[in-house]
């Protein structure tokens, strides 16, 4: 049962990264960010807060899976293949979250 534990860990630990990732290519373009922020009812000013949050990660790759455009776009700009996204995406909601 260990070994199961710190696989899960690892995936989790791995779909967060790919998240943190996603957060900062949404950053990255002011628009999309904002578009992000409204979409999500958060503040600009309440970004870290959230972040710490359960399930904001999660938010950031369902809102990024939500626009193919803006998924292949991260994929492609941050060598991310898009299966690894939706993996994450996966991971992070549970597997009926697609």
């Amino acid at each position: 049962m260990k070994h199961k534990a710190n696989f899960e860990r690892t995936n989790r630990e791995s779909a967060e990264a790919t998240a943190v990732q996603a957060l900062g290519f949404l950053a990255q373009d002011k628009f999309v960010l904002e578009r992000f922020l409204s979409v999500t009812g958060i503040a600009p000013d309440r970004v870290r807060q959230a972040a710490a949050t359960p399930g904001f990660l999660a938010g950031v790759l369902d809102y990024i899976m939500q626009n193919e455009s803006l998924l292949l776009t991260f994929s492609a700009n941050h060598n991310v293949d898009a299966e690894t996204i939706v993996a994450a995406h996966r991971c992070l909601c549970g597997p009926n979250s697609e």
